[in-house]
């Protein structure tokens, strides 16, 4: 489950990136907590509007970054975006400390802090590959996602607890300082000991020939469906949390951060089931999907807070399942000159969708209330799920259809190998369920 923090760099990057990544959460939630609370009354739109600006550029940029990440060193790049992060992180602090912070102000942040955001992550995620071998990726892969929901786990509990004690103000501040961690593990890397990765020369044409390669994918075409109708219909936390905390169960600041962390201790498990695996299966996300619809229609219809907060431990458990799975899926099986505007591509489709579910959800948590926008959450995921599950089936009967017929060769490039061990494995246990 821990194998990759066997490697030094990988071990140093994830120590960092975990300090940071608490900081993060911690803001998330005190910006979140400012917005319902502190500059408006309640409202979930503004809060949806607040999400749409600091995801959006990770859409509009996508091409660019992913590009980026192909072209630039990815060390050098994650240390200046990180680095601005940080520095947004303490002016917005500074205003709120000051009781100078507008919603405007709050807004104008959150998309700078969004567009440092969509340059650092294809980065990112890309540059796992270069901490550990082929062999460790899909480990290394799951592990930063435990990584991110351990502090996910803590960062909203210890921020909800800040807030009720010395205000939302110093938790800006406190995230400004964790960067510190993610920063000094990238200067004190062993760069000589990290994997080759093939840098792109400058060319005309190559955000095309991305687009292509995936387009080519019938495997990956699926995967960024499903992620795309997951991460903006249904990965509206925020909005979830906030609205069925504070409206629907009249609790406070202290209660929003627990049931963050709640859901969070869920999605850890999930994260550490997935490093278990040797390897990311397609179906293993899609059977996923289909379970954090389930979630949603539990956590929907929950009539007491506590019973709710059982739900968000089965949603984080499905979503972070679903969305590691396919995640390792996708960079595994992509060939490493595509890495970095694949990764872009999913992020774009994961997060890019924000600006258009946040403000939906949102606007259906003021009108119908928030279980409503919890029952959007699980349209998204079951619709998901059958799609991704009509397409295998579809695959399977083809490949059923095809084996009757003798072939000169088998699949030639490691994407096509790939996908045929798992239609292979998809058809096993089909006969199986039939036995």
């Amino acid at each position: 489950m821990f194998r990759s923090l066997r490697v030094f760099n990988y071990r140093l990057w994830f120590a960092g990136a975990l300090v940071s990544n608490t900081g993060a959460w911690m803001q998330r939630t005190a910006q979140d907590w400012i917005v319902l609370t502190e500059l408006t009354d309640r409202d979930a739109a503004a809060l949806g509007i607040t999400m749409a600006l600091q995801f959006g550029p990770l859409l509009l940029l996508m091409p660019v970054a992913g590009l980026m990440a192909d072209r630039f060193d990815r060390r050098r790049l994650l240390m200046w975006t990180q680095g601005i992060q940080c520095a947004l992180a303490l002016g917005l602090g500074l205003l709120v400390v000051s009781g100078h912070a507008q919603l405007w102000q709050v807004y104008v942040f959150a998309l700078l802090l969004g567009i440092a955001t969509a340059i650092d992550a294809p980065a990112r995620q890309a540059f796992v590959s270069e901490l550990v071998t082929d062999a460790d990726l899909s480990n290394a892969v799951a592990l930063n996602s435990t990584s991110f929901q351990s502090a996910r786990l803590v960062g909203p509990a210890v921020a909800g607890v800040l807030i009720a004690w010395i205000g939302s103000g110093p938790v800006f501040l406190i995230n400004a300082l964790s960067f510190a961690g993610v920063l000094a593990s990238l200067a004190f890397i062993r760069r000589n000991e990290l994997v080759a990765s093939p840098r792109l020369i400058r060319a005309r044409g190559q955000i095309r020939d991305g687009l292509h390669y995936v387009r080519t994918r019938g495997d990956l075409v699926v995967t960024l469906v499903a992620v795309f109708l997951v991460g903006t219909f249904g990965f509206n936390f925020p909005i979830f949390i906030s609205t069925m905390s504070t409206v629907e169960f009249g609790k406070g600041a202290t209660e929003f951060g627990l049931l963050s962390s709640i859901m969070a201790a869920g999605a850890v498990t999930g994260s550490l089931l997935a490093a278990r695996r040797t390897r990311a299966r397609l179906v293993v996300a899609v059977a996923a999907s289909a379970a954090f619809g389930l979630a949603c229609v539990l956590g929907a219809i929950a009539p007491t807070y506590w019973l709710f907060a059982l739900t968000l431990v089965l949603i984080g458990v499905a979503s972070l399942t679903m969305m590691t799975t396919a995640n390792a899926y996708v960079q595994t099986t992509t060939d490493p000159a595509f890495r970095g505007r694949v990764m872009a591509l999913y992020l774009a489709i994961f997060a890019g969708g924000t600006p258009i579910g946040a403000p939906i959800v949102g606007w259906v948590a003021n009108v119908y209330g928030p279980r409503w926008a919890l029952a959007i959450g699980a349209a998204s995921g079951l619709i998901a799920a059958a799609i991704a599950g009509f397409w295998m089936l579809r695959r399977r009967n083809r490949l059923i259809a095809e084996s009757a017929v003798p072939r000169p060769a088998a699949p030639s490039s490691p994407e096509d190998r790939e996908l045929a061990t798992q239609e292979i494995a998809i058809v096993e246990s089909t006969t199986d369920r039939t036995s």
